[in-house]
């Protein structure tokens, strides 16, 4: 198969195929085929980089989904912001992350800042 940008969603099927095709085949390391998959994995990545966005997760679920990866409890959150009625208000949407609060997120629990630092919605007081 000839590896080109893809066009149009027909393309884009036919590669996300053959990729599928070639990743169930035992490739010998730089061949032909191995080539071939690694092109298509990267026109497949940027069609749908370009046709599927992701948006960034909100930062309060960000915050609850890798306490949940680590196996840390919500009380641990205490610490990080400062105490359970501000971790109270954060994570019911009552109170912004402060700047401050976003630093020592990131550091402890390894969440990019640039999601922590995403405007997110509030809930009515």
């Amino acid at each position: 198969m000839k590896v080109k940008v893809l066009q149009n969603e027909n393309e884009y099927d036919s590669a996300t195929a053959r990729a599928y095709e070639l990743m169930q085949s035992k490739l010998m390391p730089e061949s032909d085929e191995d080539q071939e998959l690694q092109l298509l994995a990267l026109v497949i990545e940027d069609y749908e980089s370009k046709h599927y966005p992701v948006s960034p997760p909100d930062p309060v679920e960000a915050i609850k989904f890798r306490l949940d990866q680590m196996g840390v409890s919500e009380g641990q959150l205490n610490r990080i912001l400062g105490g359970r009625q501000r971790k109270y208000e954060i994570l019911h949407r009552k109170r912004k992350l402060s700047l401050r609060m976003i630093r020592k997120i990131h550091k402890e629990l390894n969440i990019p800042a640039e999601i922590l630092i995403q405007e997110y919605y509030m809930e009515a007081n």
